[in-house]
């Protein structure tokens, strides 16, 4: 098994800090847990920047912390669901690493690297609500209204993720390309100004 880079754990170790402090600034916190927060945005940014190893080692360690530090559990598989595998899907936003890096080096503001950075923040995002209603509908049926399908009242409750992606999306498209053009200046300052 290869070893991970030094530079890669400290960029996780960064983004999973980073991101428990933007779920701390939130917007609304739900009753039955759930925030809108910018939280995705690190697992995003790392996941774009180092792939989707990286970014769902970053997801999965934040949604251990995330239950650490703020738990709601009422079953293991619900743990499992809404803190490993729904932080964790965030960092499958990495499936469009190579793609976005190779757009974002011929202009990192273009209409492509755009469309490419929402559709990380769509899928990771998508994928993450997915895992949240899941296990709302198995595990938190009970607070439905009378009348109201499980399946519904989880969408609904839920919609708290695509909210976020919004924002995410937004703060994603100011950040990513300072990130980029630092990146791309400490590499050539590296290769002595050689291109």
């Amino acid at each position: 098994m290869q070893s991970i880079p030094t530079r890669i754990l400290v960029e996780i170790s960064l983004c999973v800090a980073l991101a428990v402090v933007l779920n701390a600034l939130t917007l609304l916190r739900m009753p039955y847990g759930g925030t809108v927060s910018l939280v995705m945005l690190p697992i995003i940014v790392i996941a774009l920047r180092r792939g989707v190893f990286a970014g769902v080692t970053t997801g999965v360690i934040y949604g251990l912390i995330e239950l650490m530090i703020d738990p709601v559990i009422v079953h293991p598989l619900q743990v499992v669901l809404d803190y490993v595998i729904a932080f964790g899907a965030v960092g499958v936003a990495g499936i469009f690493r190579t793609v976005y890096l190779r757009t974002a080096e011929a202009n990192s503001r273009s209409i492509r690297g755009l469309a490419l950075l929402f559709l990380a923040v769509a899928l990771s995002s998508a994928l993450r609500y997915c895992a949240h209603v899941v296990s709302g509908y198995i595990f938190f049926a009970q607070y439905a209204p009378a009348g109201q399908p499980a399946i519904l009242y989880s969408a609904l409750y839920n919609l708290f993720v695509p909210v976020s992606a919004i924002g995410v999306f937004a703060a994603a498209a100011l950040t990513l390309p300072a990130l980029h053009s630092v990146s791309l200046s400490r590499a050539r300052g590296l290769n002595g100004g050689q291109d």
